[in-house]
This record gives structure tokens, sequence and C-alpha cells, in this order.
């Protein structure tokens, strides 16, 4: 008990006192979660909106392979980016290893199925007359899907507060494409799973109470987004 007491004071120390490590850490963290978000988002929100509201021969595939690529380990999708970016990789002369930008990617591509399926979700709970009576009223196909975009806009935000917190708090990619370089590439998770392993257990319980509390936040958030899209 006396350890954990004593780790628990110098964690709190530490992240009163603003520790330069551990602010690079956090900052890093929310720059590469940010970045692949806004990208997963642009990429998963219309691609979403499209098989959720859209009727083709594929689409029950489609929908499988989706929850599928949820499932998917962290490791694999870090070995697939690796595999591309490594010097030996199509994008090897991109230099992208080990840097902030390979980890977007990697993230990038964890957080698109999980943002596709939220917007999926959403389109097939709104009401299923919203585009064909938009399409009735003179609207395009793409204005058509614009006004079931609006109309189910706390799914999407849902979706897209989902994915952040999936990529947040992801080890496996941000470990093999960032490397863990301190003041670069160091994020949250990558230095509690490293600093702890080398006796920095305090370092990584300040980190630890940090990301508890983000993702205590994104959680409420994702509650109240999800009941404002139910009294919507």
């Amino acid at each position: 008990m006396g350890f954990i007491a004593e780790s628990v004071r110098k964690a709190l120390l530490l992240i009163l006192s603003g520790s330069p490590d551990v602010v690079s850490a956090v900052w890093t963290s929310l720059v590469v979660a940010a970045s692949s978000i806004v990208l997963a988002s642009l990429l998963g929100v219309p691609a979403g909106i499209c098989i959720g509201a859209g009727e083709f021969p594929l689409k029950r595939i489609l929908l499988v392979s989706l929850n599928s690529l949820m499932a998917m380990p962290t490791v694999v999708v870090g070995l697939l980016v690796y595999a591309l970016i490594s010097r030996q990789g199509i994008l090897g002369s991109w230099n992208l290893l080990f840097t902030p930008a390979g980890m977007v990617m990697g993230l990038t591509l964890l957080a698109v199925p999980i943002v596709a399926n939220y917007s999926v979700s959403a389109v097939r709970g709104a009401d299923s007359r919203i585009v064909s009576t938009a399409l009735t009223l003179g609207a395009t196909r793409i204005q058509s899907l614009l006004q079931l975009t609006r109309e189910v806009r706390f799914g999407i935000l849902a979706a897209i507060i989902a994915g952040f917190g999936r990529v947040i708090s992801e080890v496996g990619a941000a470990m093999m494409l960032g490397g863990n370089i301190r003041g670069y590439t160091r994020t949250m998770t990558t230095a509690i799973a490293l600093e702890t392993n080398k006796g920095e257990f305090a370092y990584g319980l300040a980190l630890g109470i940090i990301l508890m509390g983000m993702s205590s936040a994104i959680n409420a958030l994702l509650t109240v987004v999800q009941e404002k899209r139910r009294c919507s």
C-alpha cells in the first residue's frame, strides 16, 4: 500500500507541476488522435451514409466486412501499415515510419470502420422516407443525402466521438509505427506501456490518470449525444 500511495503522490505532482514529459506525451496523443479522426470522418461518414441509405447487391457483404474490420487487432493494422511505409514498402521513400504522420495513417485505418459503422446505424435508425421525400420535392441525390445527414447529425457526432475514443487509447499500432520517440512520437499509451516496464511507475500512473480522465469525458459526451439523438 505504501508503494501505491507514494506512486499516486508522485503522479499527482507530475501532473500538477506540468512535467514536460507528461505534457509532451499528452499533446502528441491529442494531435495524432485528432488528425486521425478528422481523416477517418472524411472517409467514414460519407461511406456510412451512402451504405446506409443505398440499396445495392453487395450491401450485406459490405456491412459484414465493416463489422469484421472493427474487430481487427490493432497490431495487424500496424503490421500492414508498417509494410507499406517501411524502407522496403511501397511508400518507403516518403519516410513516414516512426513519425506522427505514419501513426496517423495507422490510426485512421483503425477509426474508419468504426465511424462508418456508427454512421450506417444512424442512417438506418432514421425515417426511411427522408431521402425519397427530398427527391420527390426536386432535390438531387446529393442534396437528399445532405438532408439525411442533417437529420442524423447526432448519430454522426456519436460516430466521431466513438472513433476518437478508439484512437486516443490505442497502443499496438502507435508503438509499431511511431516507435515511442521521446518528444516526437511518444503518446500516453506507448509511454505507459514502456516506462512502466522500466520502473517509472509514477510517470506511467500520471499518464494513466490523464488518459482515464479523457476516456471518462469521451464516454460522458457520447452518452449525452446518444440521449439527444433519441430525443430528436
